[in-house]
């Protein structure tokens, strides 16, 4: 199942690659082809320079005709200002200039025109006799403005529409791994039903046996109350769970105390508050205890049985949250892999399937509208998860 969703991530990010390899192709194209535009129009530009010099120097009437009506008033889409060789305006075609602007308005508005123009093309000299010379600047056509734009708007467009891609996908998939938790928690719990009731009939039986020894008749009940716990926190997956305010302190100190007695005594607890601090948070009592007890099992797993297992809780600066600081001294997360630590499969036990602290985090996440992460961790000094969770 795991190597399902690896191969969906990467899929994901292939699709994502090839929308935006289509983008930068289709950018390539476009400028190629505003560039060929670009040509194509300042040859045009060289021919009306053409038309002007040849209509000043030698034209007769019957050419002068054939200039203007054929060449010079065809429809030159560019934009462009003819000047004398002091900079001044004389002509100029495909310029949008209000007819009610007076003449000083509209010669300062060229101006501003020939400015702009001068940034963009190197202007055309007219040679038109002897120490007579004039100049033609001209823009980019509204076809290739047009176009220039359409490029990046369609990468744009491309972009958009990858990014929703992506999380329509990351949702799909989220809702899919959603139903798998949901379906094998509630099938767990199913199952552990049965066995339970049996245990319970047993204890039953044995606290009428005189010959069983009834001191370890109450450590049997609390595993079987332990188990029907779990039973109800896997049942509960898949619904929205009641919160409560309760005394988080009280909470981590109850799951303490019943992991001290049943894991290797060479492993320490200890739980440090800020004193004078409220340590009460809107937590569900059973999911919370299963978040806490499945940090710690994994931190004694990484001590191999002997270390020290610190638990601070404080506040935050503003109030609002309450931090659970759960540090070890155990082997450290390599920092290659603090961000795959949450992910479905991954497990640096040789068994396991690697649930635990997925599901740790969607019950932070999700149940408590909290954020657990991996505060910091040292290869061969240990690790300290941060749990975070509101007060209110």
């Amino acid at each position: 199942m795991f190597n399902i969703y690896k191969n969906k991530e990467r899929l994901k990010w292939i699709i994502v690659a090839i929308a935006l390899l289509i983008g930068f192709f289709s950018v390539i194209y476009t400028n190629s082809l505003v560039k060929h535009l670009a040509d194509r129009e300042r040859k045009q530009i060289d021919l009306f320079a053409s038309a002007l010099e040849f209509v000043v120097t030698s034209a007769s009437d019957e050419e002068l005709n054939f200039v203007f009506t054929e060449i010079i008033h065809t429809e030159l889409s560019v934009p462009c200002i003819v000047t004398d060789d002091k900079g001044e305006p004389i002509h100029w075609r495909n310029i949008d200039i209000s007819p009610s602007l007076t003449p000083e308005k509209e010669n300062q508005l060229l101006l501003a025109h020939i400015s702009n123009m001068k940034e963009i093309y190197e202007p055309i000299e007219m040679d038109l006799g002897p120490d007579f010379k004039q100049y033609i600047y001209y823009d980019n056509s509204e076809a290739i403005l047009q176009l220039r734009y359409f490029s990046y708007m369609q990468i744009t467009g491309i972009a958009i529409l990858s990014i929703l891609a992506y999380f329509v996908f990351s949702s799909t998939r989220r809702a899919e791994q959603n139903r798998v938790w949901v379906g094998l928690a509630k099938e767990t719990a199913h199952q552990l039903g049965t066995p339970i009731s049996s245990l319970l009939a047993w204890v039953e039986y044995f606290k009428t046996d005189e010959d069983f020894d009834q001191s370890i008749i109450p450590e049997i009940t609390k595993d079987i109350q332990r188990l029907e716990m779990i039973t109800a926190r896997f049942s509960s997956i898949g619904s929205e769970p009641s919160l409560t305010e309760e005394n988080v302190q009280l909470a981590v100190e109850n799951i303490v105390n019943y992991l001290q007695k049943r894991v290797s005594s060479k492993v320490k607890f200890s739980i440090t508050p800020k004193f004078g601090q409220d340590m009460a948070a809107m937590i569900n009592i059973p999911l919370f205890e299963w978040i806490i007890e499945n940090i710690c099992k994994n931190a004694v797993d990484a001590m191999g049985g002997v270390g020290k297992i610190d638990i601070y809780l404080r506040n935050s600066k503003d109030g609002r949250f309450l931090y659970i600081d759960i540090s070890d001294t155990g082997k450290g997360i390599p920092k290659s892999k603090v961000k795959s630590i949450f992910q479905p499969g991954f497990t640096t036990k040789k068994r396991g399937w690697g649930l635990g602290l997925t599901l740790v985090k969607r019950i932070v996440d999700n149940y408590h509208r909290g954020k657990i992460f991996v505060l910091k961790s040292e290869l061969g000094i240990g690790t300290t998860f941060r749990i975070s969770i509101p007060k209110e």
